[in-house]
């Protein structure tokens, strides 16, 4: 089934999920197959903490259908290292060792450090340009979320080379109170920048960092709602990712966003589903 957006979580890989997406019984190797059936996007996290083995990245290529997004970012070894021209070489190097995923690995994220500066705006332009890939940017220094010139060299030299910037929505994740170990790390991990609902290019891409409680997420997710279908509307094609603290209820959040979509987007189809097998009753004592 295709969709007019693209839809998924941070990963495939989470045991919770077993509690209402996967069988009870679902293996960890069934995960990707699984998740590939309902989702048709996952956001490339595990490869900026670590390059996958090429066995790893083949046998990927083999259970991601062809329709599948996988937006792989790079390594933090080069988004974090120093000049990004001078990484040019490892990001070839890297867009190798993903090649057997083909067009799947589109776009290519590069997630830039608080510490990227827009007087580093030419090395920006320098590694896009030497690269010539599908890309989209996230950056997190202030200056780039004040509306002020930074703001806008950024977004002129990105629209100019056809390169999207990920709009980080972390408005839910800081509005909750809670003081369990699981926000309170996610919150001292993801920066607390207001959200840029950017579309430079046919395919705006979203990250919304999600509340603990499901409920608790619908004053900031109903806007996004509006938000993409206005832009599938426009002939666009959206990729949204949904997180929580412990992406425990990730999957949960991204089926409650697509409901409220096909509501206001009549016609769009349901997800599909997995089979899970009805847990078997209790017998009560005679």
């Amino acid at each position: 089934m295709l969709l007019p957006y693209y839809l998924g979580c941070p990963s495939w890989s989470e045991n919770a999920w077993r509690e209402y997406l996967y069988p009870a019984d679902a293996r960890s190797s069934d995960y990707l197959a699984l998740y590939s059936h309902v989702f048709n996007a996952v956001e490339g996290n595990t490869t900026f903490y670590a390059r996958p083995s090429v066995a790893t990245v083949q046998r990927w290529a083999e259970i991601m259908p062809e329709h599948f997004r996988f937006t792989a970012k790079f390594p933090g070894d080069i988004s974090h290292s120093g000049n990004l021209i001078e990484q040019l070489p490892a990001a070839e190097s890297f867009l190798g060792l993903m090649s057997p995923l083909g067009e799947r690995i589109s776009p290519l994220w590069l997630q830039l450090p608080a510490s990227f500066t827009p007087q580093r705006l030419g090395e920006l332009a320098g590694f896009i340009d030497g690269l010539e890939r599908p890309l989209a940017v996230e950056v997190r220094h202030s200056e780039f979320f004040a509306k002020g010139d930074a703001e806008r060299s950024l977004n002129r030299l990105l629209r100019d080379r056809g390169v999207e910037r990920i709009c980080l929505d972390p408005r839910a994740l800081f509005s909750c109170t809670s003081t369990s170990a699981a926000v309170l790390h996610a919150q001292s991990k993801k920066p607390k920048v207001p959200p840029r609902p950017a579309a430079l290019t046919q395919f705006p891409q979203v990250r919304f960092i999600g509340h603990p409680e499901l409920e608790a997420n619908d004053p900031f997710l109903v806007p996004w709602v509006e938000k993409v279908a206005g832009w599938i509307e426009e002939g666009r094609t959206p990729y949204v990712f949904l997180h929580t603290s412990d992406n425990r209820l990730a999957a949960q959040l991204a089926l409650r966003f697509h409901e409220k979509l096909m509501v206001r987007l009549p016609g769009l189809p349901a997800l599909p589903q997995i089979h899970r097998e009805p847990e078997a009753e209790q017998l009560g004592l005679l």
